[in-house]
């Protein structure tokens, strides 16, 4: 191999033959260029030895020193402008042998990391995500799989000994490098600066380093000085905050390789003793870059140095050798690159200068660098000074001049960290970190070598022990110091072995396969020295030989005869014999000179004889050995033949004699058998028939006795059953009639409020009708929703029967591999034997090979022959190769190109694809929602045609809703108006006629109402200042007595809670004791009367508090109170028949006459409500003149309820203080509040002042009455409360438990007990069928107004998807459905009702957002979970995936912002014509106007656009959309008269089509008389030079588009446990969990 064509594996055999030859230590120096193939050359070089010197033990040493090579090219290469895997690190690799020359171990020394790498150009599958990988700009290498790399050098990890947690640990330590990268510093002022708080990726780095956040960050913008007495912390500006975030990120990877370099040695560590070793030096070769800083200085300096020794190894020390020995030589000139060293690394060179410069207090490199110029520049020739720069200075290196920028110089020496940071790393909970640092005071001391004299003394590089004290000392010496004493070192090891030379060269520059550039080439061989040598190799002698060694080896080649005594002479008279030509070799003092080629011809020689030699004793002892093998194998064969034959004739007769005995006996034998068991089988069929008959007549007569007792408890069960069934009907009906007159008379309470104002009757019937609807499309949604229920139970049965068939084969293959599995283990002994049988086949497979190297080397010598032929042949084939290869890069050039082009061109029409699909799919929700309205009012028409009910009483089912039952009334008029009202499409002009006289007239009637109001009011006024001093006298002691009274009631209504629970508790007691017991259902029907009258109670309760804040309102209005209590005698009598059903429960009568109000209240509301139905036939007509008005009076309704929200709110607060602060404060907050009303209404308008005035004057006098009842009904229910208790006490015998020292009739004074708080889990519980109230309260009836003002944005979703959580914890799959099918179509619901408010559609907007951001953040995916908290990942859903349902709420948000932006449309539409021309028509401005205009169009557009930008909603296609507006207004402006102008409209105008540009030309009209109108010539012009462009005809922007939306997952940091659920919203059936 060693005289082939130059290889790799040559020189690498010639090293290792030599070391085994020789025994001496050997190094392989691999240099050129940074691109040319070092580090490839140098791992083919480790493999031949690992291949060729296997390892003598079993630990694989071999494999683990390839291994190495993928780690620290993933951790220490990087990919440059001119080499995609450029090593920016050195390192020379000891590989060790034993005496048998086996690998048995590797050390590795490396030689400055260039860190500055880790900060501007790291290669990273997600580059684009962090800083530190996306300023490369080009990541990505062709033709390598990053992921393969991965899982190589993973594996080699682990062969090294690296575990799986180390692993990741390193990984993690990357990662979090990486994130410290993105950390962004922002300036606080122009000193110091600030990381923002919760800044993401410092986060992720503190939690990655196990350090806290609070010490990091504000470590990275402090720093500490120290002086002799004292330490300040000094804040710093931003870009030093840069360099020490990046400063910190290089010192922890650099900790990182050490430590990784570390482990490496330790497992690649020998245990044995090394005889020799071979080193691979494999480093950073010359580089030169645009931008040259201090790595590349130190790499060149490197490179220099290696130049250098090679010179002194090829050119002096050859030629010194030549002229000791008095050989014949001819001296040959070569580049000495002593000057450059000298100029680096003398006393006062640049290294000096930098490490001075480093030491001064203020230096800098600008500093530094004026150094550097006026101490080199006028006395050394190979430093010079670029003419345009004062930071710069050029070396002329042996390979090209070089300029070096001083920026970062003194920084890069130093290599300082802040110690604050490191202390923070040190008290990292990060184990691996800590290991990092342990050794911080510690530095490694490079190894050395001892040097030796003689040829064949062997030598080894053992540590520097003088040197061990200084460690402790080391971090303080600088960069520079530190690379060239380790250079000093590793030029003493080289210089003890003995070298050999890879010389890479670089083919071209562009990284470009199968491209050779002849000029560079020729440029690097002279560079370093190559020519030379090859002038010396021609003219010198290679090889040498000492006398005695020659005589040594080459003594078989003699004859005896040619022996003499002076070896000198014997070794002269051999050679003249063996080679011819005396020119070949040349006799030295010491030693003989041989010409390149002869050792080893002479090695030929040797051979030969030897082999000759061999093969004559092999032939002898073969023979003797064949023959005495044979002679031993015929007797044995004579004998074994005798003794077999013998052995076979006795063997078959003894075999015929059992064989007839043997037959005999199984005949006999088998006719014992079968004659025994039939015997027995006959004797056990006789003894099972026996049992079976008993057993058969016995279950026959069982089963017969069974059936007949079963028919009989049927019939009894059956029996009880009815009877049950129908005291439990009777006691239902009458619970309905009670619960719905209860709800009729608070439906009546608020109806007497609202039925005095003549707008109510405007608004009844619509409220009536909408309810209807609704009611019909809950129905419609209700039987929807049990068919799809019905359909999803059928698929889920259908997939559980193929779940249970798949588990059922998935068990049958499962057993059938555990067969397989006990068939395999009975294999493995067979396994065994053949293994072992293998092994002795690769014993033999051996030695054939040994043979078949033989054969080799005798093939090979004849293929040398053939190589020399074709070797010229191979030169006109490389001559036409780079021609063929010049062709096929300029093809590939022009193809590289053409794909670009198209590739971008696919992309961009991918993007438009998409956009275009998303608005697709967005319209077609939007007409999905079209007809899915139109569909909803079609149903709703044909059902009204249809379901026309008829006349007469009707009972409502009791499975409805209380919305049905508070509009359910028995009135025929009403049933007929429905009637009409759906056949309102054939009225006749009679009834229209009538209607319209009917109108009139209550027109007529308004104005005279109208007119005695006015009237009234007046004497009101007047009455006003005689009562206003008697109210002043009066108000204090109406307030203490209202308050007074509130309190009485507040603890009468506990008292009346507590003998409630106390009954409610003995109730149910009794019912447990004994269910059977006479009067039970009349027990249930009075613990359920009772539960509502404690309902009643809290209402009454809540309506004192109302009048508790409005009593310092009440003024002398005795006529009004009169009228209103005259009117409330003229009630209707209560009904009768309803108290002779009752007569027969003798137990509940009492309860009854409790509750007789309750029958005159619903009897009030029918009649209401057919008042109001009338009324609203005849005032359809007024709707359009009232619109204005009605607007004006829900503004105040609206501005009424926020008021009543506040007070309530005080309210709640007040009752909170003790009485006599209580007082006080209502008294300050009513007296505050009358003063600012009273002055804004009569400020505002005198009117509306009377009109609030009156309406107050109402509301005091309806509360007052229903104060006075509230009286009364308390008084009767407290005598209820004694009769029902002493009916109890007599019942159970008087054992009700009664604390001691109170009695029953004690009153129980209020206690504040505090309320324990409770760990909620963020669940709300409900009950199923409260789930129609909770979409009606949270979704149909909910005012966006007061929940976005005074509560959390977004609280109904929470509500709701508390619920969905309690839904799904409980596993309950139809509550799961049932819930989410209702919130969307109650949503849809709401939209269709208030799709032009904009408020409630935007409300909608953000609530189904955030309900959507809720399922996907506790859904469970990891893609959802990243910025959640531990206690939200413990609140993830755990049953149910609801991937489907997001998609429709997905869906539905769309359609909710389509709706917005139509209804933002209609608002902002009326204002944008209005602002743009300041409320002016266009007709008839002037010139100077419209220029006005398109100056303030500008300026609104301009506008727009800096509202984008800051926004940063610049890329969102916004600003694309207006960018025709602003051509338009540039066009306007610019001239239009010559060709350069057309040119500069075509460049400007390109988001313009061809048709709006002539448009705008052509309507364009001159300011004044002086300018002219643009010329047809001009348009035409334009016209031509557009002619090429691509564009649709549209001459007008489509104003309809909507943009296709897309809504970026946002997750909510709050916590669902800590969400409280107020009063207002009406949910109070809701329980938190």
């Amino acid at each position: 191999m060693g005289d082939m064509d130059p290889h790799i594996f040559a020189v690498a055999e010639e090293a290792y033959k030599q070391m085994a030859r020789d025994e001496r230590n050997q190094s392989i120096i691999v240099s050129g260029e940074s691109g040319a193939g070092k580090t490839v050359s140098a791992k083919y070089a480790m493999r031949y030895f690992a291949t060729v010197s296997g390892s003598a033990s079993e630990a694989n040493v071999e494999e683990k020193v390839l291994a190495s090579n993928p780690i620290m090219e993933s951790i220490g290469n990087a990919k440059t402008t001119r080499n995609d895997n450029s090593s920016r690190f050195g390192k020379y690799i000891e590989i060790g042998f034993d005496k048998k020359y086996h690998i048995i171990g590797a050390n590795m020394r490396t030689y400055l990391l260039e860190k500055s790498r880790v900060v501007f150009q790291v290669r990273n599958k997600h580059a684009d995500d962090f800083h530190y990988t996306k300023q490369g700009r080009n990541p990505v290498i062709d033709g390598v799989d990053d992921a393969k790399e991965m899982s190589t050098t993973r594996n080699a990890f682990t062969l090294l000994g690296v575990n799986e947690s180390y692993q990741l640990g390193l990984f993690q330590i990357l990662a979090s490098i990486l994130h410290l990268g993105n950390v962004e510093v922002k300036d606080r002022d122009s000193d110091s600066s600030i990381i923002l708080p919760n800044n993401g990726h410092l986060s992720v780095f503190c939690e990655l380093m196990g350090v806290t956040y609070q010490d990091m960050s504000h470590w990275l913008c402090h720093k500490k000085l120290k002086t002799a007495t004292e330490t300040y912390i000094k804040p710093i500006p931003k870009l030093q905050a840069i360099n020490a975030r990046d400063a910190l990120a290089k010192h922890i990877y650099a900790k990182l390789f050490n430590w990784i370099v570390d482990h490496v040695n330790k497992a690649l560590h020998s245990t044995g003793k090394q005889h020799s070793f071979i080193g691979v030096l494999d480093i950073y070769g010359f580089e030169t870059f645009e931008i040259n800083s201090f790595e590349q200085f130190c790499i060149n300096y490197a490179n220099e140095k290696l130049q250098q020794q090679f010179n002194m190894h090829v050119f002096k020390l050859e030629q010194e050798e030549y002229m000791k020995e008095q050989i014949p030589w001819t001296l040959i000139d070569f580049y000495d690159n002593q000057p450059c060293i000298n100029l680096i690394e003398a006393k006062m060179g640049i290294l000096d200068l930098l490490d001075e410069e480093c030491k001064m207090p203020k230096g800098s490199d600008d500093s530094w660098a004026q150094k550097l110029y006026n101490t080199h520049l006028k006395t050394c020739a190979l430093f010079e000074k670029p003419r345009m720069s004062n930071k710069a200075f050029i070396i002329q290196h042996f390979a090209d001049k070089v300029e070096y920028q001083c920026d970062g110089f003194l920084e890069k020496n130093k290599d300082t960290v802040n110690e604050e940071q490191i202390h923070v790393l040190k008290a990292s909970k990060f184990d691996l970190l800590v290991e990092l640092f342990q050794d911080e005071e510690k530095a490694t001391s490079p190894t050395g070598a001892a040097l030796a004299t003689g040829g064949r003394t062997r030598l080894s590089v053992k540590p520097n022990k003088n040197k061990a004290g200084q460690a402790s000392k080391e971090h303080k010496k600088t960069v520079g110091l530190q690379f060239r004493n380790s250079l000093q070192l590793l030029m003493e090891t080289l210089n003890a072995t003995t070298p050999h030379y890879v010389r890479c060269i670089k083919p071209n520059d562009y990284k470009y396969a199968f491209t050779f550039d002849p000029k560079r080439a020729v440029q690097q061989l002279r560079a370093c020295g190559v020519l030379e040598t090859i002038r010396i190799s021609a003219a010198g002698f290679p090889s040498r030989w000492t006398y005695q060694e020659f005589f040594s080896r080459y003594r078989v080649l003699m004859k005896q005869k040619d022996v003499l005594t002076d070896k000198k002479m014997t070794c002269k008279n051999v050679l003249e014999k063996l080679v011819q030509d005396p020119d070949k070799y040349q006799f030295g003092k010491t030693k003989i000179f041989f010409r390149a080629g002869q050792v080893a011809y002479l090695e030929k020689l040797r051979a030969d004889k030897l082999r000759a030699a061999c093969i004559r004793i092999q032939k002898t002892i073969r023979c003797w050995l064949a023959r005495k093998k044979y002679l031993r194998m015929k007797h044995a064969a004579t004998t074994i033949q005798r003794y077999v034959r013998g052995y076979q004739a006795r063997c078959l007769a003894k075999f015929l004699r059992r064989t007839r005995a043997a037959i005999i006996i199984q005949k006999y034998q088998r006719m014992y058998v079968q004659r025994t068991c039939y015997k027995r089988k006959q004797a056990a069929a006789l003894v099972m028939q026996c049992i079976l008959r008993a057993y058969m007549a016995r279950q026959l007569y069982k089963l017969l006795r069974e059936h007949k007792a079963i028919i009989i408890q049927k019939m009894v069960r059956g029996w009880l059953a009815r009877q049950w069934f129908k005291r439990t009907l009777e006691a239902i009906v009458y619970l309905q009639c009670c619960v719905r007159r209860m709800r009729a008379k608070r439906e009546l309470k608020k109806l007497k409020i609202e039925a005095r104002s003549v707008e109510h009757f405007k608004k009844l019937n619509i409220g009536m009708e909408n309810k209807i609807m609704q009611l019909q499309r809950r129905v419609d949604d209700q039987n929807k929703e049990n068919r799809v229920i019905s359909e999803r139970l059928n698929s889920l049965e259908v997939s559980h029967a193929a779940e249970s068939e798949r588990l059922r084969v998935e068990l049958t293959r499962l057993r059938g591999a555990e067969e397989d599995a006990k068939n395999n283990a009975n294999k493995v002994t067979s396994l065994l034997e053949e293994l072992e049988r293998l092994r002795k086949d690769l014993q033999n497979t051996r030695k054939e090979k040994k043979a078949i190297e033989d054969w080799a080397q005798t093939y090979q010598d004849e293929m040398e022959k053939m190589i020399s032929e074709l070797k010229e042949q191979n030169h006109l084939l490389k001559n036409e190769k780079n021609d063929l290869n010049r062709l096929i890069q300029e093809q590939s050039q022009q193809w590289t190109e053409k794909m670009q082009r198209a590739l971008k061109e696919e992309t961009q029409q991918l993007e438009n694809d998409l956009n275009e699909e998303r608005s697709r799919y967005q319209n077609l929700l939007t007409e999905h929602l079209r007809l899915e309205e139109k569909y909803d009012d079609l149903k709703e028409e044909i059902t009204l045609a249809v379901n026309v009910p008829k006349p007469g009483h009707r009972r409502t089912d009791s499975t409805h809703s209380s919305n049905e039952s508070e509009y359910t009334y028995n009135s025929e008029y009403a049933e007929s108006e429905e009637g009409t009202r759906g056949g309102e499409a054939i009225l006749d002009m009679s009834l229209f006629l009538k209607l319209q006289k009917r109108v009139s007239e209550l027109e007529q009637e308004k104005q005279s109402l109208q007119n005695e109001l006015d009237r009234r009011e007046e004497q009101f006024q007047r009455a006003r200042a005689r009562d206003d001093e008697e109210h002043k006298k009066a108000r204090s002691a109406e307030l203490e007595y209202e308050s007074l009274k509130r309190q009485e009631l507040e603890s009468e209504n506990k008292k009346l809670k507590h003998d409630l629970n106390e009954m409610r508790q003995s109730l149910r007691g009794s019912a447990e004791a004994g269910s059977a017991a006479p009067g039970s259902p009349a027990y249930t029907v009075l613990l359920d009367q009772l539960n509502a009258s404690n309902e009643e109670l809290e209402v009454r309760k809540e309506e004192v508090m109302g009048v508790s804040e409005l009593s310092g309102n009440l003024y002398s209005g005795s006529e009004l109170i009169l009228q209103f209590k005259i009117a409330t005698m003229t009630e209707p009598l209560p009904y009768i028949e309803d108290v002779q059903k009752l007569t027969d429960a003798k137990e509940i009568s009492q309860a009854y006459m409790g509750l007789k109000e309750t029958n005159r209240t619903v009897c009030l509301v029918i009649c209401s409500l057919c008042l109001c139905r009338l009324l609203e036939s005849q005032l359809q007509a007024q709707r359009r003149s009232h619109e204005n008005e009605v607007e004006v009076l829900r503004g105040e309704l609206q501005s009424v309820k926020e008021e009543n929200n506040r007070q309530q709110q005080l309210l709640a607060q007040n009752l909170q203080l003790p009485p006599e602060a209580r007082i006080e404060a209502s008294l300050q907050h009513e007296i505050t509040r009358l003063t600012n009303e009273n002055l804004e209404l009569h400020s505002d308008d005198p009117k509306e002042y009377k009109a609030y005035r009156i309406s107050m004057l109402r509301r005091m006098v309806d509360l007052m009455e229903q104060l006075e009842k509230q009286d009364k009904t308390v008084r009767k229910l407290k005598k209820q409360l004694k009769v029902f208790a002493k009916k109890i006490n007599d019942l159970e015998g008087g054992q009700m438990d009664v604390s001691p020292g109170q009695t029953a009739d004690e009153p129980v004074h209020p206690v504040n007990i505090p309320r324990r708080e409770k760990d909620f889990q963020g669940m709300l519980e409900y009950k199923k069928e409260d789930e129609l109230k909770l979409v009606k309260n949270l979704i149909l009836e909910l005012k966006p107004r007061g929940v976005a003002v005074n509560l959390i944005p977004g609280l109904p979703a929470y509500i709701l998807f508390m619920c969905l959580r309690h839904a799904d914890y409980i596993n309950d799959d139809q509550k799961v459905r049932s819930l989410l099918t209702s919130a969307i179509n109650s949503i849809k619901k709401i939209l269709k009702k208030r799709g032009d408010d904009f408020e409630t559609v935007s409300f909608w907007l953000s609530n189904t957002c955030r309900f959507l951001h809720c399922l996907k953040q506790y859904s469970g995916d990891e893609q959802f979970m990243k910025h959640n908290t531990p206690k939200q990942n413990d609140h993830c859903l755990s049953n149910f995936d609801l991937a489907e349902y997001r998609q429709v709420l997905s869906d539905l948000a769309i359609q909710i912002y389509q709706q917005l932006i139509k209804c933002m449309e209609n608002i902002l539409q009326p204002m944008i014509v209005s602002g743009m021309l300041e409320h002016e028509t266009i007709q008839g401005v002037s010139g100077k106007e419209i220029f006005y205009l398109i100056q303030n169009k500008m300026y609104n557009v301009s506008q727009l656009e800096e509202w984008l930008r800051d926004k940063n909603l610049m890329t969102c296609g916004a600003k694309e959309t207006l960018e025709p507006l602003i051509q338009a207004a540039q066009l306007l402006q610019v001239k239009k008269k010559t060709d350069e102008d057309a040119e500069a409209i075509c460049s400007m105008c390109n988001g313009l089509s061809t048709a709006q540009i002539v448009k705008v030309l052509n309507l364009y009209t001159p300011v004044n008389a002086f300018e002219e109108r643009v010329s047809v010539l001009f348009i035409r012009t334009i016209q031509t030079r557009l002619r090429d462009r691509k564009e649709s005809p549209q001459l007008l922007m489509d104003t309809k588009l909507i943009y296709p939306v897309t809504f970026p997952f946002n997750p909510s940091s709050l916590a669902l446990e800590t969400i409280q659920i107020p009063g207002s919203l009406n949910v109070g059936f809701l329980t938190r969990v």
